[in-house]
């Protein structure tokens, strides 16, 4: 007679290596998390298990990523879920399973879902037994549920980013039911660990250590669909880079909407400094990443740690936004041009060799080409690596869209074109900065459009393409950038 485990008896650390085809689903789900979640995880098993025996053939799911690294990070423990319960990942929308975790940092990010989901709404008149879900940012705001309600009652699952967790549960709650399923959380304190995870890369991956924002810039709508700063704990984090690094990974990102205030919420405080000199002492990992900062929080103990680093990447995002101190004041970054740039001036001092990329709007409300002219002369003195420019999209539910002085469209695209330039004349020369030197690249993939050719990145994050064989794909290999192509190098492999 078969053993069936009951899973409140197991320990959250071994939860991955437990049977779902042996769990006892017989009795109540745990009360606990994420035990609760893999009982699920079984019972969903078995109706996926049934269904494709039905149709006799293997059930497929989409999922489709909108957004940020955060956003990604997400989509992996949504695809490692849908792993465990039995569906076979493809990339086509003509699936038994479509989800989309969805962005909403601009008004055009929702509409680009609406669109869509207009395409899976004849997919699905062709194969009713497809199921639709919903879940991200979006899915935060009442309006979009509103909307969904009225407009889009084919879909069959909705939930937002603070239960992302509870996917197993929701999926079954969505099988047994006739009617959509909605699932959405104000808020939450809760962090669950120890769920599957699904990477795209076999030797790189994302690690949230951190939730939420508490900056609230006027223009923004994050601290409102993703919550408030929560931090995980560092003996959580620490232990899951170590457990990827016996997997083989070698190259990480910690992920949060603001890094550097990592840990001030945690009983026993721990700064994002800190955190990394930790990270920094296990073996296999061989880069450390990170991804986002604020300038307000940048530390003088983060830029140290980083100058002596063998580790942290020779990379650092640091937003500006503006280089207009009025504008940064309505625009609620608290800090001044002044102040942005004797940072930069400090990182730079302390890590020559460093990349700084950067985030600008253009077009915020009440910005004058005066302004603009300011942000020019930051872009100049800085020198950035690269930055991602964007045209202000008025994001209903912030406080700067309602902001008198909405910039017309002619002048916006003035001042975007003249700062565009900018950047790019800049960016190309810092870039070029390395031409015919040898560095070191992880191999990240074939390249796309030329088979020949291999695709990785340097320690600052510059892409290089150069010949090589794919059994070098997950490698760190030495390369001589050969040729500059503005924002990118071809290169062939050397020895130092």
């Amino acid at each position: 007679m078969d053993c069936y485990i009951d899973l409140k008896n197991v320990e959250a650390e071994e939860l991955k290596n437990v049977d779902l085809d042996k769990v006892d689903v017989t009795c109540s789900p745990p009360d606990f998390e994420p035990q609760r979640q893999y009982y699920f995880m079984a019972k969903c098993r078995q109706i996926v298990q049934s269904e494709s025996k039905r149709l006799g053939r293997p059930l497929y799911a989409c999922s489709v990523t909108f957004g940020c690294q955060m956003n990604a990070r997400d989509s992996e423990k949504l695809s490692g879920i849908l792993e465990c319960v039995g569906y076979s990942a493809i990339d086509s929308e003509e699936a038994d399973l479509v989800i989309y975790n969805t962005c909403t940092v601009r008004d055009n990010a929702n509409q680009r879902v609406y669109g869509r989901l207009g395409v899976l709404h004849g997919l699905k008149k062709k194969n009713p037994h497809m199921k639709i879900a919903l879940c991200g940012c979006m899915m935060q705001e009442e309006s979009v549920i509103e909307k969904i309600q009225k407009s889009y009652r084919f879909i069959d699952l909705i939930f937002g980013t603070h239960n992302i967790f509870k996917f197993a549960e929701l999926l079954y709650t969505m099988f047994a039911s006739e009617r959509t399923v909605i699932d959405i959380w104000k808020d939450t304190n809760q962090i669950v660990e120890n769920l599957p995870v699904e990477r795209k890369y076999p030797f790189k991956s994302g690690i949230n250590i951190m939730f939420g924002c508490n900056n609230f810039c006027s223009y923004c709508i994050v601290p409102y669909v993703r919550g408030r700063e929560r931090s995980r704990n560092p003996e959580d984090i620490l232990r899951e880079i170590k457990t990827l690094a016996a997997d083989g990974v070698v190259e990480i990102m910690l992920l949060g909407q603001n890094v550097n205030s990592y840990g001030k919420n945690l009983a026993k405080p721990m700064s994002f400094a800190s955190l990394l000199k930790e990270a920094e002492k296990i073996e296999g990992i061989e880069r450390i990443r990170f991804m986002t900062s604020h300038p307000k929080d940048l530390s003088d103990d983060l830029i140290a740690v980083m100058k002596e680093s063998r580790k942290i990447c020779r990379h650092l995002h640091l937003p500006l936004q503006s280089g207009s101190t009025r504008i940064l004041q309505a625009m609620n970054r608290r800090y001044t041009k002044e102040q942005y740039l004797a940072l930069a001036e400090k990182i730079r001092k302390e890590i020559p060799d460093i990349a700084i990329t950067t985030d600008i709007i253009v077009g915020f409300p009440g910005e004058t080409m005066e302004d603009i002219d300011e942000t020019i002369d930051v872009v100049k003195q800085v020198q950035f690596d690269n930055a991602f420019t964007f045209i202000y999209s008025k994001r209903t539910g912030t406080p700067a869209a309602s902001m008198p002085g909405q910039v017309p469209e002619e002048i916006v695209k003035e001042g975007f074109n003249k700062l565009l330039k900018t950047v790019q004349d800049t960016a190309r020369s810092r870039v070029s900065l390395w031409n015919g030197q040898t560095m070191p690249v992880l191999v990240e993939e074939r390249n796309l459009q030329e088979k020949s050719l291999l695709t990785g990145r340097l320690s600052n994050n510059t892409i290089v393409h150069f010949p090589g064989d794919a059994s070098l794909i997950g490698q760190i290999v030495n390369v001589r950038l050969k040729e500059c192509h503005g924002f990118y190098y071809i290169g062939e492999t050397a020895e130092l």
